[in-house]
């Protein structure tokens, strides 16, 4: 998988995209972006999605999510939910940051899978870059139906360099 791209928004932020190819229909797609236990998998913080906009979040950082870069285990950041098309569209607040998942057909019965996570600066969104980047392994893996016998923080870790700033 290629690695996530950074650009500027019209406002000044900063958009982490990545964008992945899947032959497997929006709707399964779906399903591992929203069930609560495809999530225990991959999502970095611990979160049940109530998919209604408006609708307040709570992300908890939990002992699985350990040792990466972030709070502590335990902590707990809010958000809301923003927009959701069922099978096409989920975007959420989470604390100031928004993440975007976009999910298109693709012609051939399957469909891109697409996140931009909108923050303040290139450091904050190169910092979740290899989060990321791990998750997108994982859900490749469920889709596939792949057993997940490996630990997408360390895979993150592994990913890191990756996403540094390059020095001047």
């Amino acid at each position: 998988m290629e690695i996530g791209s950074v650009s500027r928004t019209y406002d000044g932020r900063v958009a982490l995209r990545f964008q992945r190819a899947f032959p497997y229909s929006p709707d399964r797609v779906w399903t591992v972006l929203t069930d609560p236990e495809c999530l225990r998998c991959w999502f970095p913080a611990a979160v049940e999605f109530e998919l209604a906009p408006g609708t307040p979040v709570e992300f908890r950082r939990t002992d699985e999510h350990d040792g990466g870069p972030g709070p502590p285990p335990g902590h707990t950041s809010d958000g809301s939910i923003l927009v959701v098309r069922p099978g096409h569209v989920l975007e959420y607040l989470w604390d100031s940051d928004v993440v975007h998942w976009e999910i298109a057909q693709d012609g051939s019965g399957g469909c891109w899978l697409t996140l931009t996570h909108t923050t303040e600066d290139e450091d904050d969104a190169l910092a979740h870059g290899a989060g990321w980047h791990a998750g997108f392994e994982v859900i490749e893996a469920q889709l596939e139906g792949r057993p997940i016998d490996w630990s997408p923080r360390k895979r993150a870790a592994e990913l890191a360099e990756h996403y540094l700033r390059p020095s001047a």
